[in-house]
């Protein structure tokens, strides 16, 4: 099969990196990492010695270079299909690709003004309508696919899969900036930051010592 490698940047700002990590990790799938540190002069160019695309993630894997997270959790579930990255059943794999693709275009008022900062002490700010709509959404969207597949365990479709690694930053911003949600909302926040492959993640992030300045938001 061969071993992969994940190129990331750091662990306590890149939402996009941590997306394929849990994905990986949570299937036992075997992998290295590759950093490349945000905010250093030469990180464009080292991503684009890798990818053209210039951004992380990417994953590295018998000779293919795959990149954006979503294409790489998409290669994971067919390289891996053993895993289960996606539900088996036919309804729950549409609804769950249909998450995952209104996580990677959506929220963007709530990713605009709460960026993904593990560090950050957790308080709140003040949230606006278009926060407000994004985590109503957020939240409706989660009752659907917890009401109509989740049956089996805390997450999403049950089993963790590809939806949880999507959502999983956004999981964060709610901790981090103190979103008050619905107690079902909070169940499945609290599930997602008690799985072993977001302590390791966070546990690495704590240690980072450097500052991306538009990520601190106050």
């Amino acid at each position: 099969m061969g071993k992969a490698t994940l190129v990331i940047a750091n662990k306590n700002y890149s939402s996009w990196s941590l997306r394929p990590f849990m994905a990986m990790a949570m299937a036992d799938i075997d992998f290295d990492e590759k950093f490349i540190r945000f905010g250093e002069p030469r990180f464009g160019r080292a991503v684009r010695k890798i990818s053209k695309a210039g951004q992380v993630p990417v994953l590295l894997h018998n000779g293919l270079t795959i990149w954006d997270s979503l294409a790489i959790m998409e290669y994971l579930a067919e390289t891996w299909p053993d895993r289960n990255l996606w539900p088996k059943n036919k309804a729950a794999r549409a609804l769950a690709r249909s998450a995952c693709a209104e996580m990677h275009t959506g929220f963007k008022s709530l990713r605009d003004v709460c960026p993904m900062n593990l560090r950050r002490p957790q308080r709140a700010v003040a949230m606006n309508a278009a926060i407000l709509a994004d985590v109503a959404r957020l939240e409706a969207l989660w009752r659907q696919c917890r009401k109509a597949h989740g049956k089996g365990g805390p997450f999403l479709f049950g089993k963790f899969g590809i939806a949880d690694a999507m959502f999983t930053p956004v999981v964060t911003r709610l901790e981090t900036f103190d979103i008050k949600v619905a107690e079902d909302t909070q169940h499945y926040i609290n599930a997602v930051l008690a799985t072993p492959a977001f302590h390791e993640w966070k546990a690495a992030a704590l240690k980072e010592k450097w500052i991306v300045a538009e990520d601190e938001v106050d």
